[in-house]
């Protein structure tokens, strides 16, 4: 009956969809099994992020569903893709005070973050809380997040109750408390090293778990300090007697291997104690012994254990008879038809070869049946074997195997290191010349360029010094089959560039040593390899600098040489060549070539590479021109190391640049603020073409009887400008200009109605510009910049800057302007003309120089004296004089930085009258045309940009009629 209710809820729970589950996550978890391409995977998985996304922030979700989707984010993480959105679900379902609950949100906590994530500081109180937990499961659970999410930063918030809970009565809480130190440990050392002794304690806990936990940091500690550990030699002994012994409980067994794991880390612990001590080591060998005897060859567990056995024997001090049974148990290994356990035994011939080398010769022929193995693997071991075995009575066959091996891969890596191996086996274990050359040849060969360049510079040196031995016949045979051997494979294709180095090299120094060969046949071999590899520059100067040792030994030898014409083409080429190394060589080549057989022998010795070469590093041959140069005045030698204390010449750069590149805060106090004294400088006229820089009028008030409007139009700037004042203009258009120099740049005193004041001259051009300033857009400037300012220039004014700036040139006396009430202004001209111009001013000119144009000559009529006709009756002879006095200075105080314009002689007498002229009546037109239609027409034409071809001597008769 019990059965059938099993078998019923088992039913149940299926048509649900599993344990609890949803039959929509079983079909997501089989959706994504059965799917095809990674394209059909990432579709399922991004339309289950849409439903997770849209489900997850519903209100009042069942806990129950919310873990199924916590488990489900889970399944999403895991595929590659972003469940950031789910994150904080998993960290408040940490605070659920259900079990079940708990336990999923800390398992999804611990694989959704990192150590470094900023939502950790949110589980850190919880972990806290839970740590102190009555549940033991709960604390377990936090335990668990502590190894994978707590930072060297939080770290000590949890330390005190982890080491409490090493007095946990629940075995389990005892061991993961030991794990969370070790990890600890690894994160940050300092913060546990005051708990090493709790190490130590633990390992005579009575649950064989949290001992084998303790093994663990143990192992680290004594990895980096073994000799702080000697004494705990025998309780790793007694331990690992006990286990070999199987005094254990039978769950600790793992295939009928007692306690395997903690067997493997013990041994590893005692080979790092009794590595090079006697006494240590000692207290080893019965029970190292003991479990190699009782190792189970038939499981891969038993392997493993007999493996770490003889890693121990061979690092902790020799003992005979543990030797013999570790090479017993290698030979197991090499005779086993598993490639990994032959893997196993190549390695550990090697680790027992350094101590026991005939050990090896035993194995030696099951070394190279490995070697025929496919497994590449297993290839690759057994020659790190061979390359430690390898003595001359077997260099041969081991360097023979290599080159085989060599040719047959296509790792670019390894093919390097082999071919270094071959070399230096052979440098070190040849047993002849003649095989040494010949092996040489093959590794350059087959090896290509990927043979190392100082394999080849051993090489060369090998050969020119010999073997070392006292006897130098064989050292000269050497060089002879050297030769023989180059010369046969010189003219074959596709030789490394490499390998072409080393022959240029060898022919250069013993081609024509023995007299075998002559000088014509080796420089004609050596041309060819020049041609053969034109494009490779390296090999080009080797062969260059070989003609030139050979051409260099037979000029000493007193015989004459006979430069090949291709041998001579080659020289002239090389001497025309964009390398600069090689037309020296070349120009080298040329010069030994032309001196007599005393200076070359003097200068290229035969068989003289070896020879050490004296460097007088301290160049003591120019002390005496050094002492010369004191006496006369120079400056002594600054060792580079006293340098840097002196000032360079970047630290005398401007002050400007040392604040902006200065990282300290300047406490000096800021100059105080001097006043400003300005002196009238001379008035002068400049030279036509002189530029001079044109300083703003400063607006300074003055009490004048009669007191006059400034007009918007006045507002300069200080520009430079360009003076082309009687010089006819060659850019642009002609325009009408005055021949007289412009006095708008010098202001002279006038004496109006008995009072002393400046004369004032506003024109259209200030207009324009001002206008065109308008239109410009304004940046403004912070306060804290325009303070920094006035700190730094010490409060200087404007019109003292401008002073400063203009000294040393001709600079204007600034006019002074007085107000005048709206209600005494007087129009010169009708008030909707002036305001027409004022609200559209004509465009300026873009081909202009920014002065008028000098005309040749003057216009015939002068338009002031008929304007003096146009004055009223009644108006006075003195006022009329001063108005003829005052439109003369409008006329010759033109703006140097537009043209002159029709309009711009109206606003002239409007901005005269403005000023304080007097004038008694405003100026009536009685005669003419229409004064406003001409005016508007003229206005018109110049806004579309028309600029007269010639001067118009009738621009008055236009205006005034």
């Amino acid at each position: 009956m019990e059965q059938l209710k099993t078998i019923g809820r088992e039913l149940a729970m299926g048509s649900q969809g599993g344990f609890g589950q949803s039959k929509e996550f079983l079909d997501l978890v089989k959706s994504i099994g059965e799917a095809r391409s990674k394209a059909e995977e990432d579709r399922i998985v991004v339309h289950e992020i849409e439903t997770l996304k849209r489900r997850i922030i519903e209100p009042d979700i069942p806990k129950r569903k919310m873990k199924e989707y916590i488990i489900r984010l889970v399944y999403v993480e895991m595929l590659g893709h972003d469940a950031s959105f789910g994150y904080i679900h998993a960290v408040k379902m940490t605070h659920d005070d259900n079990i079940l609950l708990k336990r999923t949100g800390y398992l999804a906590v611990t694989l959704f973050l990192n150590e470094d994530h900023d939502l950790i500081i949110l589980i850190v109180n919880t972990i806290q809380k839970d740590l102190k937990s009555d549940n033991y499961l709960v604390v377990c659970a936090a335990l668990n997040a502590v190894c994978r999410l707590i930072n060297e930063e939080t770290i000590p918030a949890v330390l005190p109750q982890v080491v409490e809970l090493l007095g946990h009565p629940k075995e389990a809480v005892r061991k993961k408390a030991i794990l969370a130190l070790h990890r600890f440990y690894q994160r940050s050392p300092s913060s546990v090293s005051h708990l090493v002794s709790n190490f130590r304690k633990m390992l005579s806990d009575n649950d064989p778990g949290v001992m084998g936990a303790s093994l663990c940091p143990l192992f680290d500690l004594i990895t980096i300090d073994p000799n702080s550990y000697k004494d705990l030699v025998v309780i790793f002994v007694n331990i690992l007697k006990q286990v070999a012994e199987r005094r254990l409980a039978k769950t600790y067994d793992y295939h009928q291997v007692p306690a395997p794991f903690i067997q493997i880390k013990l041994l590893k612990v005692l080979a790092l104690l009794g590595n090079g001590d006697k006494h240590a080591s000692e207290h080893m060998y019965m029970v190292v012994r003991d479990i190699i005897k009782k190792c189970d060859p038939s499981s891969n567990i038993g392997n493993a254990v007999l493996y770490e056995c003889v890693c121990c024997v061979s690092a902790i001090y020799p003992n005979t008879k543990l030797l013999e049974a570790a090479a017993d148990a290698i030979s197991r290994f090499l005779k086993s038809d598993s490639h990994n356990l032959k893997y196993m035994g190549i390695d550990a011939l090697g680790r027992l070869i350094n101590i026991s080398p005939e050990v090896a010769e035993q194995h030696q022929l099951a070394v190279i049946d490995c070697l025929e193995d496919p497994d590449d693997t297993l290839k690759r071991k057994t020659f790190e074997l061979l390359f430690k075995m390898t003595k001359s009575s077997n260099v041969e066959v081991i360097v023979a195997h290599m080159i085989d091996y060599m040719i047959s891969i296509t790792d670019s890596h390894y093919k390097t290191e082999i071919a270094s191996r071959c070399v230096e086996l052979a440098e070190q274990f040849a047993p002849s010349n003649h095989w040494f050359i010949q092996t040489m040849n093959k590794v350059f060969e087959h090896a290509g360029d990927l043979v190392n360049i100082k394999v080849a510079n051993n090489l060369m040196r090998l050969i020119a010094e010999g073997f070392g031995a006292d006897d130098d016949t064989a050292d000269i045979q050497l060089r002879l089959s050297a030769v023989e051997s180059y010369l046969r494979i010189v003219g074959e294709p596709k030789l490394p560039s490499v390998f072409l180095q080393v022959i240029c090299w060898v022919l250069g120094e013993y081609g024509t040593v023995d007299g075998k060969y002559s000088a014509s046949y080796i420089t004609g071999k050596l041309c060819d390899v020049a041609e053969a590899h034109s494009s490779d520059d390296t090999v080009k100067a080797y062969a260059v600098t070989a003609l030139m040792k050979i051409y260099a030994f037979e000029i000493a030898a007193g015989r004459k040489v006979e430069i090949l014409p291709e041998c001579q083409s080659l020289i002239e080429e090389m001497s025309a060549s964009h390398s600069t190394d090689l037309q020296q060589r070349a120009y080298e080549l040329q010069a030994v070539i032309g001196l007599d057989s005393h200076a070359v022998d003097s200068i290229m010795p035969l068989d003289a590479s070896c020879e050490d070469i004296e460097v007088d590093k301290n160049l003591s041959f120019l002390s005496h021109y050094i002492q010369q140069s004191l006496e006369t005045g120079a400056q002594p030698y600054i060792p580079e190391h006293e340098r840097s204390q002196l000032p360079s010449i970047s630290d005398f750069r401007g002050q400007g640049h040392q604040e902006a590149s200065a990282h300290a805060l300047r406490f000096e106090a800021y100059d105080l603020p001097k006043a400003p004294v300005s002196k009238p400088s001379p008035v002068s006229h400049p030279s036509s073409t002189e530029l001079i820089p044109l300083p703003e009028p400063s607006y300074t008030s003055e009490i004048h009887p009669v007191s006059a409007v400034l007009p918007k139009s006045d507002a300069g700037s200080n520009k430079i400008k360009l003076r082309l004042d009687g010089v006819q203009k060659k850019w642009g258009k002609p325009s009408y200009s005055s021949a007289t120099p412009s006095t708008s740049d010098f202001s002279s005193e006038k004496t109006v109605n008995g009072v002393s004041s400046m004369g004032v001259s506003y024109t259209s051009s200030k207009a324009l510009d001002s206008s065109y300033e308008s239109r410009k857009p304004r940046v403004e400037i912070p306060s804290e910049k325009q303070k920094l300012a006035a700190s730094l220039f010490s409060g200087i004014s404007k019109a003292e800057k401008r002073s400063i700036s203009t000294s040393n040139k001709p600079t204007k006396v600034t006019a002074h302007i007085v107000d005048k009430p709206q209600s005494q202004k007087l129009a010169a001209a009708p008030n909707e003309i002036i305001a027409e111009k004022a609200a559209h001013p004509p465009p300026p000119d873009l081909l202009d120089l920014g002065e008028l144009d000098n005309v040749s000559k003057a216009p015939s009529v002068d338009p002031f004296k008929q304007l003096e006709g146009l004055l009223e009756p009644g108006m006075s002879t003195s006022s009329a004089v001063a108005l003829e006095s005052d439109i003369m200075s409008l006329h010759t105080e033109m703006p140097t930085n537009s043209q002159v314009h029709k309009n711009d002689v109206v606003l002239g007498l409007a901005n005269a009258s403005d000023a304080g002229i007097a004038v008694a009546q405003p100026i009536q037109i009685s005669k003419g045309p229409n004064v406003k239609d001409s005016l508007q027409k003229d206005a018109l034409v110049r806004q579309m940009g028309v600029t007269p071809l010639s001067q118009n001597p009738n621009l008055f008769k236009d205006l005034l009629g």
